[in-house]
Formats: structure tokens, sequence, C-alpha cells
């Protein structure tokens, strides 16, 4: 099973909200620079993810998007499923026409499989994922990175400067 760019990109940006919740809204611009997502893509997919009221958007200087509840609230399969991704393994989307219009010898076995996929994301809250030390370490560095501190910074300034005017 292999879950596609737009199930781990949403699982991304939506963690990257959780852990930057304390500082009020947060902007897509900031979750994009962070996770290296485009823009309009993260509109996209926070587009879905508010209409399934996961994220709750502010408007205004100082806007941005925030969590609809509480990241222990919030788990990682609600996300996939928001933004309409299967975590199916058949080769029939579990339609059971996998060999010519009928089941194939292994079909249970990949449904069987999506299954277990699905209950074992449906356990993970964002909450759980935010507590975990290696994550807050690639956090940590993100932020240093965006905001210029660290080994990882960049030099923003250099780069303003050489923009075109």
């Amino acid at each position: 099973m292999k879950l596609t760019t737009k199930g781990r990109y949403a699982v991304t940006a939506m963690l990257d909200l959780a852990l930057h919740a304390g500082q009020g809204p947060v902007s897509l611009a900031d979750i994009s620079t962070r996770q290296e997502i485009s823009l309009s893509y993260l509109e996209q997919l926070f587009s879905r993810l508010r209409r399934h009221k996961l994220v709750g958007s502010v408007r205004g200087p100082g806007g941005g998007y925030r969590l609809s509840r509480s990241a222990d609230d919030i788990y990682v399969a609600q996300v996939v499923d928001a933004v309409s991704e299967s975590l199916d393994t058949t080769r029939c989307g579990n339609k059971g026409d996998c060999q010519n219009g009928e089941k194939c010898l292994t079909h249970h076995l990949w449904s069987d499989l999506s299954d277990q996929i699905h209950q074992f994301l449906s356990e993970i809250s964002l909450g759980d994922l935010m507590r975990k030390r290696e994550i807050r370490q690639v956090a940590d560095r993100q932020n240093r990175k965006q905001s210029g501190d660290g080994p990882d910074a960049v030099n923003t300034q250099r780069l303003t400067d050489q923009a075109p005017a």
C-alpha cells in the first residue's frame, strides 16, 4: 500500500498546524515554507479539511488556520479521509472485479490489509504525533531554518535584497 502525495501532505500540514497552534492562527504561507509544499496545493487541501470541519479559518491581518478541536481529537485517518485519499490496497478499488469481473485469489487479503491500515491510522491522533521527541526535533529544526537562526538558517535579508523590484 502506498499513500499518495495528497494524503501525506495533508497529514504533514495538519501536524505542522497542530505544532504551531499555540501561536495563534497559522498561515498557509508559513506551512508552505516550513514543509516545502506548494501554497496552491495547500489551499486545495485546506479547502477540503475545512469542509470536513477539521480546521477553521481566521480572516484579516494575523489570520490563518487553526484546528477545529484539540489535536488529541483529530486522528490521522480523519485527515486522510477528508482529502478523499484512498487507503485501498486492492487492484480493483475493492469492487471485487479484479480478475475478469470476479474477485481474484488474493482480493480478501488486500482488502483486509486496507482495513488494518485504516484502523491503525484511526488510533493515532495529531496529539500523539506531537508528543514524539523525534517529531519535536524536526519541528524545532524547521522553525530555526524559517526564522533565520542556527546552522540551517537561510539569509532571508540577502534573498530580499536580490529580489527584483
